[in-house]
């Protein structure tokens, strides 16, 4: 997950404490239903012995959940390292540290810094990144088989609540911008670089979109 502003101000929303509650919640609860969306469309599509690459995974739920059903590894790529210490916990727990890497890295600045993966996961990640078009062609350029990734529907409530969002984040001090791009434009960029739709789920607040190669 990246942020325009950079690794402080994405670290000034999503730092250690933030880190902490999300790796708590999955302990009890597991992963919530809009990522669990994700997971159900790649282990419907096939993740046995899949390489999985996951933008902005946060502590790693989804990776966790796909290892389980068979992926032979992940790699997992952040801005910053708030989420560290409590995904090698949950790693650990789940004995798959061994099949887990992660990286600090922007892949829309340095996407060769990243070996292609056979499936590349975006989950609530385009929204927190002003250039979907950098972003997108970036992780659809290392996905050699499929592509999920999701994002809030576009309509004009959500892009208001988006820009009150957006002034408390500017009254508060804090450079973290969200963004609510055309969904349209968000999938043209996708096929541009080689990818079909093949999956569309029209959630209330999260849509999940897979696409093959």
């Amino acid at each position: 997950m990246s942020s325009c502003c950079g690794a402080p101000g994405y670290r000034r929303v999503f730092g250690p404490r933030f880190a902490r509650r999300l790796a708590r919640r999955y302990r009890r609860r597991g992963l919530d239903r809009a990522s669990r969306r994700v997971v159900e469309f790649l282990a419907a599509q096939g993740v046995e012995g899949a390489s999985v690459l996951e933008i902005g995974g946060g502590v790693g739920g989804i990776q966790l959940e796909l290892l389980r059903r068979g992926a032979a590894r992940t790699t997992n790529l952040e801005l910053v390292d708030s989420y560290e210490a409590e995904a090698a916990e949950l790693a650990a727990a789940a004995g798959v540290s061994g099949r887990v890497v992660r990286m600090q890295l922007d892949i829309a600045t340095d996407p060769e810094a990243v070996a292609p993966h056979d499936v590349v996961v975006l989950h609530r990640v385009v929204c927190c990144y002003p250039d979907h078009e950098r972003l997108l062609g970036a992780a659809a350029d290392r996905a050699t088989r499929l592509l999920v990734f999701s994002h809030p529907p576009g309509h004009r409530l959500l892009r208001a609540l988006a820009a009150l969002e957006n002034l408390g984040l500017r009254a508060a001090g804090t450079p973290f911008r969200t963004y609510v791009h055309s969904p349209a434009a968000m999938l043209a960029v996708l096929q541009e670089h080689g990818l079909r739709p093949v999956h569309a789920d029209r959630g209330a607040v999260w849509r999940v979109v897979g696409l093959r190669r």
